[in-house]
């Protein structure tokens, strides 16, 4: 993060005036976060897990949620709601949740905490887009695509609980049947 953070001030003393956004994971300690006060516009973390059994199982982050939502919390002090001015985000909040297979992420509940805890107008990225890949394989409940129902479900979740704002993915997500590959080679 340091020379992040020096890259950053310099660029900023050269000119540099586009929103900076900061994409992580959400497992953030709040003592991080902060020393980022006032130089992120635009924060967008994840909130994978709602339950710490789980997000130990799969992630080894046996504390997940609390942290989460102790970083988040931070994040939103610093630059409050998302604005968006003629389609372009320039600062705030966007929370991004990933749908899994059995409803393993908890969504109702981190739905819930946003509401409560943060704010109805929280935007939420709510994602179709799990493949499962890498250790997947050893862990039979998750080694399959979301469906078309757990997703919906998801949808609907966050309308009765009382999100407002945010973006979805298209039902197609789901269907792809491979992710995108890629390579080193530009030539190619």
């Amino acid at each position: 993060m340091p020379g992040i953070l020096e890259a950053v001030f310099l660029a900023k003393e050269k000119g540099l005036k586009v929103p900076l956004v900061y994409n992580c994971g959400g497992y953030e300690s709040p003592e991080a976060v902060k020393i980022l006060d006032g130089v992120i516009d635009i924060y967008m973390p994840d909130i994978k897990y709602s339950d710490n059994s789980v997000a130990r199982k799969y992630s080894q982050a046996p504390d997940y949620f609390e942290v989460a939502k102790n970083a988040v919390k931070e994040m939103r002090r610093q630059v409050g709601e998302l604005k968006v001015e003629k389609g372009i985000a320039k600062k705030g909040l966007l929370i991004r949740h990933l749908v899994l297979p059995d409803g393993l992420a908890g969504s109702e509940k981190i739905f819930d905490f946003i509401v409560k805890e943060l704010s109805p107008d929280t935007y939420v990225n709510i994602m179709a887009q799990y493949y499962p890949c890498h250790n997947a394989s050893k862990f039979p409940e998750i080694s399959r695509r979301i469906t078309h129902i757990e997703y919906t479900s998801a949808l609907r979740l966050a309308k009765e609980i009382g999100l407002t704002h945010g973006f979805r993915q298209v039902m197609s997500t789901i269907d792809r049947t491979h992710i995108p590959e890629w390579t080193d080679n530009l030539k190619e």
